[in-house]
């Protein structure tokens, strides 16, 4: 992909950008991109992120480590779960409204502590600590619409809070929708497994057709 600081990709190009960094990851031969002194210095008077990436908080899904990028690439939102309200809406609404981004990437994860304790807390479990207890309200919705659709596995769940999350971005956001419905800017969804580290598409909103079904 060109400069992500001086030129403007389409959001094909800045998901395969992602894709690519990743096989690079899991193929361990990483390229470390935009990590230099030039690139630090390049980016001070501006940046230009290529993608919005809003995930996990979980330590195990550093971002510009498993998709192979650096200084100025990714405009990263994180929350745990990657459960939204006004603060974070707004972070991913500067991200494209103000720098651009052509592309919003909602990054899920097997094995994710949030969704594991929502899980627990719907079959009965004692009431969560503190504020975690609004994170698992959070999750509440994906989690029972799984359910309701016959999914039990919790990687499954997953997946299916992750298409929620793009939903519901684009319910909530009418700037993200007006990007989308004008090509400005897609949404997708991308599941990551800890063990492999591979990111596979499982939701899409705003790619070409020839695009999608290909990466799904």
């Amino acid at each position: 992909m060109t400069d992500s600081i001086t030129n403007a990709p389409t959001p094909e190009e800045s998901l395969r950008t992602l894709l690519d960094g990743n096989r690079r990851f899991v193929g361990g031969s990483p390229e470390h991109p935009n990590q230099d002194a030039a690139r630090r210095a390049a980016t001070v008077p501006t940046q230009r992120p290529f993608a919005v990436l809003f995930g996990c908080s979980d330590s195990r899904l550093a971002a510009e480590i498993i998709f192979d990028r650096g200084l100025g690439d990714l405009f990263v939102v994180r929350t745990a779960g990657h459960v939204f309200g006004p603060e974070v809406l707004g972070s991913i609404e500067y991200g494209v409204g103000i720098l651009d981004c052509p592309l919003v990437v909602v990054l899920g994860h097997d094995q994710c502590g949030a969704v594991a304790a929502t899980c627990e807390a719907l079959d009965g479990a004692a009431p969560a600590p503190g504020y975690v207890r609004d994170v698992i309200e959070r999750v509440t919705p994906s989690v029972l619409a799984a359910h309701a659709a016959g999914i039990d596995s919790r990687d499954a769940i997953v997946e299916e809070h992750t298409r929620q999350t793009v939903d519901l971005l684009l319910d909530r956001s009418r700037l993200l929708a007006d990007a989308v419905d004008a090509g400005r800017t897609a949404v997708v969804g991308l599941s990551y497994r800890l063990a492999d580290g591979t990111a596979r598409l499982v939701s899409a909103r705003g790619l070409s057709d020839a695009v999608a079904p290909a990466q799904a």
